[in-house]
């Protein structure tokens, strides 16, 4: 049987991310926030062969889902279509989609252990949110590549996390697992790494170095479970 993997968000990120999942041979399930036929002629000119379902009908093909969509639309998933489903978060916040939001950037946790929190009964694992979507695009290599580079992958259930470096190194990058959840405020805006493309060594100096950075600084002050 195939691999397959859904990806919620029909955007820039969300239509690269299924094109690696297709070159990659995964079967693709995509959906966005309403009425599939918004989103048809997107992906039938830039994702041939993904299939464009609702995203209650992604949950149910799935156990391995992307969530490619804005931030601030968090609360809108479902917890109960996601229960017991590999979450990949992708999403980063950006003020001119999602407002102004203290939540979303309180540097005393991540973005992602939010999202965590609300998907009580999923496994969350941040990855593909600090790379740029044309820069996924433009340097996905075949591994052993000299010039791959790397996207970092955090977690706190261990299968799950391994289960998404598997896909980051289908998709054309070396996979670089930097611990648990709350490690992903070093791959959010702000952060060293976050819009640079860098390979594995690169990517873990850069992470390393987050604790140096005027937003790493406030995490400490914060007491931001990451820095500990």
């Amino acid at each position: 049987m195939g691999k397959k993997i859904g990806i919620l968000g029909a955007g820039k990120l969300g239509t690269v991310l299924g094109q690696l999942a297709l070159k990659a041979g995964y079967e693709v399930y995509i959906g966005g926030s309403g009425n599939p036929s918004k989103i048809a002629l997107t992906v039938e000119v830039l994702l041939p062969g993904a299939k464009v379902l609702t995203a209650k009908e992604v949950a149910k093909k799935t156990n391995l889902i992307i969530l490619a969509l804005p931030l601030g639309k968090y609360k809108s998933l479902s917890i109960e279509e996601l229960s017991n489903k590999v979450i990949i978060d992708a999403m980063n916040y950006w003020w001119e989609v999602d407002g102004e939001n203290p939540e979303l950037t309180d540097v005393s946790s991540s973005s992602s252990v939010l999202v965590q929190n609300y998907l009580k009964n999923s496994k969350v694992v941040k990855a593909f949110n600090h790379m740029g979507y044309h820069d996924l695009y433009d340097e996905a290599k075949e591994k052993g590549h000299e010039g791959r580079k790397a996207i970092a992958v955090v977690g706190d259930a261990s299968e799950a996390v391994a289960q998404v470096a598997q896909v980051v190194d289908d998709f054309g990058f070396d996979p670089l697992v930097y611990g648990s959840l709350s490690q992903g405020i070093r791959m959010e805006p702000g952060s060293p790494v976050f819009g640079a493309n860098l390979k594995y060594h690169d990517l873990k100096r850069a992470l390393a170095s987050f604790e140096t950075t005027k937003r790493g600084v406030a995490a400490i002050k914060a007491g931001n479970q990451a820095m500990k």
